[in-house]
């Protein structure tokens, strides 16, 4: 599922445990080396009580209209517990409001939203608002994981229509279905045995 990062605040957490509502999201730890959402700041008595208010998405059993569902509070920790957190808390990094460019300094906007893949939590495109001219005929500009050349404490610099490879990245197929049609195995298998008798016989 595709979500734009600013429905995730205030997404409720669910506990299988209680089942019920415990907490919610206020914040997004983004991992700027991989654009990868790695862990959710949350607030709710639950946590306040525990003193603990750090999620991990891979606590995250499954994400639905509910919200985010998880076993139970003792699935959060504290900032201390987990090292990765820790590094990307010193960075004090934020991807909106960077503003974007391409690699030959043309200037596209600023960056106001994002959205992720709930499966990978992986961030999929770039949400840009668009200078005050530019606004004018298109306010908004998508530019997809693809195109980001590189993320800075700055600024995001990604490829132009002029810049872009020639030859296109490999496109991965969004579904490989791993159903097999039991009435169309047995079909198989019956012209195998055919075919095979027909062979004996000749």
């Amino acid at each position: 599922m595709l979500i734009n990062a600013s429905k995730l605040f205030h997404c409720p957490i669910m506990s299988l445990h209680m089942g019920g509502r415990i907490a919610e999201v206020v914040d997004l730890i983004i991992d700027p080396n991989t654009l990868k959402l790695i862990a959710c700041q949350v607030d709710g008595a639950v946590p306040q009580e525990s003193g603990s208010n750090i999620l991990r998405v891979d606590d995250i059993r499954e994400f639905s209209r509910l919200g985010m569902i998880i076993d139970s509070a003792d699935d959060f920790a504290g900032e201390d517990d987990i090292i990765q957190v820790q590094e990307i808390r010193k960075l004090n990094f934020s991807l909106i409001n960077l503003h974007v460019e391409t690699v030959s300094k043309a200037k596209l906007g600023k960056v106001i939203d994002f959205v992720l893949d709930t499966e990978t939590w992986r961030i999929y495109q770039l949400i840009v608002h668009r200078p005050a001219l530019k606004s004018l005929f298109d306010p908004e500009l998508t530019i997809p994981r693809s195109e980001i050349v590189e993320v800075n404490d700055y600024k995001v610099i990604v490829r132009s229509e002029h810049e872009k490879s020639e030859t296109p990245a490999p496109v991965e197929p969004d579904f490989v279905s791993n159903f097999v049609n039991p009435f169309r195995k047995s079909d198989l298998a019956t012209e195998s045995q055919s075919s095979d008798a027909k062979t004996e016989q000749s």
